[in-house]
């Protein structure tokens, strides 16, 4: 639990955890007791397309506090975690205090710990290193770099290889020559969201039927004419499977089934992220909020 008493009404609030797991019931209730802005740190909850899928707060929910950085980003922009830290860096300086919500590792620990600002790849860079085998872009970096990642990695491996093909400079002088953090975590106050796979599956299951009476379905029907696979926005857990039920595809509950299974794999990544990173926070029991 957390102890009111001792919160800060001055300094930012972070609250991480996986999905489903009452993050953003927790942010209204610190808005409720002691005031601030809840500032979205979910890199689905960014796009104005999916209201219901990504679960953003409801109209209910935003009249209750003030949110900024939810369904800013129309669907068919890229939009990275070096985006949001620029959205994010006037409301840090704002006179609300931040309470920042989400379930997007990366955003919170480029937050605290500083982002490498390496240019984006050319697509023409990545489709070539698509192309490559793994052993063949592990020969082309330094040893230094080797030592850095996990060389059984293809994503790691391959993403270090695009930095060097891009740029010319290795990713490990990138990310050592990385700005200070906007927000160093001794000046926020962290929270980590405690909620077990056997206390969140069944949330999972849950929600997503919820989703559906609350208009999931509806929703993707309207972002059918213009859907892509390769859109921004399309990487909202449960849109491919709801789409391909549209398009006769799958069967409505074969389609829910699908999304729930991406949904709980998605929640497993995120508590792999936040056992890896975040282990100075304080933890919070889901069970408990």
């Amino acid at each position: 639990m957390i102890d009111w008493k001792s919160l800060d009404a001055e300094r930012p609030v972070l609250i991480a955890g996986p999905t489903a797991s009452g993050k953003s019931a927790l942010a209204l209730e610190i808005a409720a007791r002691s005031g601030g802005v809840v500032v979205n740190a979910d890199a689905l909850q960014v796009f104005t397309n999916w209201r219901v899928l990504t679960a953003r707060p409801s109209p209910e929910e935003e009249a209750a506090a003030p949110h900024a950085l939810y369904g800013h980003v129309p669907g068919d922009l890229a939009y990275s975690v070096g985006h949001w830290l620029r959205d994010v860096a006037p409301l840090l300086a704002g006179e609300a205090r931040p309470i920042i919500v989400g379930g997007t590792g990366l955003y919170f620990t480029a937050l605290t710990e500083g982002l490498a600002e390496i240019p984006e790849t050319p697509a023409e860079v990545r489709a070539k290193g698509d192309a490559l085998p793994l052993p063949e872009l592990r020969a082309a970096l330094d040893e230094a770099q080797l030592a850095r990642i996990d060389t059984a990695n293809r994503a790691r491996v391959q993403r270090a290889w695009e930095v060097l093909q891009s740029t010319g400079k290795p990713l490990w002088r990138w990310q050592d020559e990385t700005p200070p953090p906007r927000l160093p975590l001794a000046k926020a106050q962290p929270f980590l969201i405690d909620a077990p796979k056997e206390w969140l599956t069944p949330r999972i299951e849950t929600r997503f039927e919820t989703m559906l009476k609350a208009g999931a379905l509806e929703e993707a029907q309207a972002n059918l004419p213009g859907w892509s696979p390769t859109l921004p926005s399309a990487k909202a857990i449960g849109a491919p499977e709801l789409i391909a039920h549209l398009r006769g595809e799958l069967s409505l509950p074969d389609a829910a089934e699908r999304a729930k299974i991406s949904t709980r794999r998605y929640a497993k990544r995120q508590r792999s992220w936040f056992r890896a990173r975040m282990k100075t926070w304080d933890s919070v029991s889901a069970a408990a909020l």
